[in-house]
């Protein structure tokens, strides 16, 4: 049986109360599914306490005690993920554990395009460098990358594109994540550049592409996408054998995999077995159509975009988490909370991590750390007070280098529900 998360409407159908609320916020506000609650009584009488500073509130809010709903699920050697769906296997881990300063493997994300291989082995595990712009065609074996090139280890983000769907209205089609399809481990292999090097390339070199040796259930490839060769040759490009010390989870790609930070997780290709040097932008399955593009001007929400008018996603906005503590935390009136979360941006760096208690009226600057390494993302805290008992929501607000901001409310709709970086909110109980 297939175990997915309960969207929101789900929820509210399991309580007419709520339905009829959600009712009048999509009346209210049709371009967010944030549309909430028609009075104050009502909005109190669902969260069970005052709500400090609802005067502040922005209309059509669903309160963030009931903005995300978990199911617990498990998967061999994933702790507490939430599964989406079952074939493929996509599965996404709640934000409060994703506490730690560097993810666990038991607790990244799992995004599969088509169904995993069989009976691994890596020991006669190969990697194949070919296309229209490599000089030389070589194999390595596992062995062959280990020994003749630099060892290195990043901590490098790795998010989905469509982290955050489920938010999107008019809905978009695809896994409905939620915040939890991102985490940034530490991963441990060789520079990409390195062996693009080693075999040659051509000036008329713009591709990097990649394949890999999952298959969809009639034996197709499931997905082939790539990155511009600059994007390849950058020193945080990697081909990865293993993630903190450890190989690579069989659902994150072992024996191998590439690893580009701050862009769509569908750039890394896992159970790497092929790479290719295009003198064209890649033409394999999901880099052609609609997949992992965005409209080139912005548009409407439910507007049809042709595919011409669709660019591919390169480097992700940016955007943050607070991982501690869970959303709906109860706490004690007239003691310090201490918040702890991440922020990170694509290829670029965050400068501010900002918190609001009281509907985003005034932000609270926290105390944010410098990445490990460049594309790493950054870890922040901030003890935080509350004037009084009450409902509260904690929003965090990221803003990196170039001067962009995550918004508040949902930024633009995309046909495929991507790049959604609205400021992640958890409830707070103080009595």
């Amino acid at each position: 049986m297939r175990k997915r998360v309960r969207g929101i409407h789900e929820v509210f159908a399991s309580d007419p109360a709520r339905a009829d609320w959600e009712v009048w916020g999509r009346q209210a506000d049709p371009s967010t599914r944030r549309g909430f609650l028609k009075g104050l009584g009502a909005m109190t009488a669902l969260v069970g306490s005052k709500i400090v500073f609802s005067d502040f509130m922005p209309a059509g809010l669903i309160p963030a005690a009931y903005a995300n709903q978990a199911e617990p699920f498990a998967i061999e050697g994933k702790d507490g993920l939430t599964v989406l769906n079952d074939r493929p296997l996509c599965a996404e881990t709640p934000a409060h554990l994703l506490n730690d300063d560097v993810t666990p493997a038991h607790r990244l994300f799992v995004r599969n395009n088509g169904l995993p291989p069989e009976d691994v082995d890596g020991r006669n595990w190969t990697l194949t460098v070919d296309g229209e712009s490599a000089a030389d065609t070589k194999t390595y074996s596992l062995g062959d990358l280990k020994e003749r090139f630099e060892n290195v280890s990043r901590q490098l983000v790795m998010e989905c594109g469509g982290n955050g769907r489920s938010e999107y209205d008019p809905p978009a089609s695809g896994n409905q994540w939620t915040v939890g399809a991102v985490g940034c481990p530490r991963w441990d292999g060789i520079r990409l550049r390195d062996v693009l090097e080693d075999c040659g390339y051509r000036d008329d070199t713009v591709y990097v592409a990649y394949y890999g040796a999952d298959r969809t259930a009639d034996g197709g490839v499931p997905i082939s996408r790539g990155v511009p060769m600059a994007k390849a040759l950058e020193a945080e490009s990697m081909i990865a054998w293993g993630m903190n010390g450890e190989p690579l989870h069989p659902m994150n790609g072992h024996p191998l995999r590439l690893v580009f930070g701050g862009w769509p997780g569908s750039t890394s290709g896992k159970w790497l077995s092929r790479i290719a040097i295009r003198n064209i932008v890649h033409d394999g399955p999901k880099m052609t159509g609609m997949s992992y593009k965005v409209p080139c001007e912005p548009v409407a929400p439910g507007t049809e975009v042709a595919p011409e008018d669709m660019c591919i996603i390169e480097a992700m906005p940016v955007k943050s988490l607070i991982t501690y503590p869970q959303s709906g935390y109860q706490h004690p009136v007239g003691e310090v909370l201490s918040l702890h979360g991440h922020a990170w941006t694509g290829d670029n760096q965050v400068e501010r991590l900002d918190v609001s208690i009281d509907f985003g009226r005034t932000w609270i600057r926290a105390d944010l750390q410098p990445p490990a390494n460049r594309l790493a993302w950054q870890n922040w805290d901030l003890d935080l007070e509350f004037p009084e008992a009450g409902y509260y929501e904690v929003w965090a607000r990221a803003a990196d280098a170039n001067g962009d901001v995550q918004p508040v409310v949902l930024p633009g709709w995309n046909p495929r529900g991507y790049l959604n970086n609205a400021c992640h909110r958890i409830a707070v109980y103080v009595a």
